[in-house]
């Protein structure tokens, strides 16, 4: 599954999050935040972790 790497950003950066600060609330590596920013694929679990951190859906971040 691969989450649209612009939409993350956006979203972390409308959030003001660092990767630090997402990697802990969403419980991943800061590694596999910065390859997920880097449009690399993940686990649909990884996904739904990022999301909930944010507070978004998984459509939200997902490609179209």
């Amino acid at each position: 599954m691969r989450i649209d790497r612009v939409k993350l950003i956006a979203e972390m950066a409308r959030q003001n999050v660092s990767i630090n600060e997402l990697s802990e609330k969403a419980c991943i590596s800061r590694c596999t935040l910065s390859a997920l920013r880097g449009g690399k694929s993940c686990t649909e679990n990884t996904v739904k972790r990022v999301a909930a951190a944010l507070g978004v859906s998984v459509g939200d971040l997902k490609e179209d």
